[in-house]
């Protein structure tokens, strides 16, 4: 199991004069509005919560508003919080000294910001190599690995540009190579992508999954956009006037809003575009594992089924059909079961969405089996299940 890399624990952030004074009050369960009005602070985070494994990438996402930009800042300490524990690693980042602080900015996390952060006076490559140099590194080297990174992301041959001579989506690229050159494992993004134009922004989004594909950073990914949340966020908490109201699994949020305001936020996505087969599927009910052809037609009747998947040692073989094993067991009951005894069906990945096997399950009356990269059935996907996905959720208890 994933091992915690951040964990953050009853955290509160009240701005005002004397937010410690004010803290009774919010612990009372005061709203934020009658503690604006009453006392002139603003409550900007109350009694966050979250677990945020290593190597993965966690979408915080909410309305204008909401705290996320708020929270954000909390991890690298841009903004200490009025009351709570940052944990990063086992060290209470709320408890470094100031050098040790400065350290851990330097070393441990970088940042990549909405309106790019670029230094206009610097050349691209300088720019991508400006952690390094605060660093320390000498430069021979730091340019060198900007010039890896530059190259990685698709800017080689722009050195010696500066940013205003990019357009945005590249200006975006220089950002996200600078944070990506320090080798910090947590990376920070602020919005990074909301200020593009739709077209670049997938484009960078597309670059961002292929990059972790291999890099297996902890991104903190801050966004208002479900739709990008959705596509990148490992798992997601969703906030709204400073709580997370729900978190977890891309899944579970489209499948089991925890309230009308998370109702409200998923109920026009595409759930076939973003749900996977693994989601929906169920167990295999109906399994024979015989070598020969009378054998499999003795399980097939005892399962009382006219189909049923044909599971050996070596994993998944196809589906078979009582019709076509009597059919065969007149002519050679005794053989070994051959290609011509079973019944075409196209197998699914687990990874596969909805929409892209929508096709194929309704080509068929049969449930697609479902089977792994090393060629094990996993489960099966009925058509019921396929057609629930597009029917309208139905939401239970669900509070506001």
């Amino acid at each position: 199991m994933t091992k915690s890399l951040i964990k953050i624990e009853g955290l509160y952030k009240l701005f005002g004069r004397n937010p410690s004074k004010v803290m009774a009050m919010v612990e009372a369960g005061k709203s934020k509005e009658q503690i604006l009005t009453e006392t002139g602070h603003t409550l900007g985070l109350k009694n966050i919560n979250l677990d945020i494994k290593r190597g993965e990438v966690f979408v915080i996402m909410g309305l204008s508003g909401s705290g996320k930009s708020t929270l954000i800042r909390h991890f690298n300490r841009l903004i200490d919080p009025t009351k709570g524990v940052i944990s990063i690693e086992g060290t209470d980042i709320i408890k470094l000294s100031p050098k040790q602080l400065q350290n851990f900015r330097r070393h441990k996390m970088s940042m990549v910001f909405q309106n790019f952060g670029l230094m206009p006076h610097r050349s691209v490559i300088e720019n991508v190599a400006y952690g390094l140099k605060v660093q320390g590194v000498a430069k021979v080297q730091r340019l060198a690995k900007a010039q890896e990174w530059l190259d990685r992301v698709g800017l080689g041959g722009y050195e010696q540009q500066y940013p205003s001579q990019l357009s945005g989506g590249e200006q975006q690229r220089i950002g996200l190579a600078r944070a990506l050159c320090t080798d910090a494992e947590i990376l920070l993004m602020d919005e990074a992508f909301s200020a593009l134009d739709p077209l670049i922004r997938s484009e960078m989004q597309d670059q961002l999954i292929e990059l972790q594909q291999s890099l297996h950073k902890t991104i903190i990914f801050i966004t208002h956009d479900l739709d990008e949340a959705l596509r990148l966020g490992d798992r997601i908490a969703i906030l709204k006037d400073g709580e997370v109201v729900q978190q977890g699994s891309a899944d579970d949020i489209l499948l089991h809003p925890g309230s009308t305001y998370v109702e409200s936020f998923v109920k026009n996505v595409n759930r076939a575009r973003v749900l996977t087969v693994a989601t929906v599927m169920q167990p295999a009910a109906r399994l024979i594992n015989a070598d020969n052809i009378n054998l499999a037609l003795e399980q097939m009747k005892q399962l009382k089924w006219n189909d049923a998947y044909h599971v050996t040692g070596e994993g998944y073989q196809g589906l078979l059909t009582q019709d076509s094993l009597e059919a065969a067991a007149k002519i050679h009951g005794t053989q070994s079961l051959a290609s011509s005894d079973y019944q075409y069906l196209p197998t699914v990945s687990p990874a596969a969405t909805i929409e892209s096997i929508l096709s194929t399950s309704l080509a068929t009356n049969f449930s697609l089996p479902v089977v792994d990269q090393a060629g094990n059935l996993i489960g099966e996907l009925t058509r019921n299940a396929v057609a629930e996905v597009f029917a309208e959720s139905k939401t239970k208890t669900l509070t506001p």
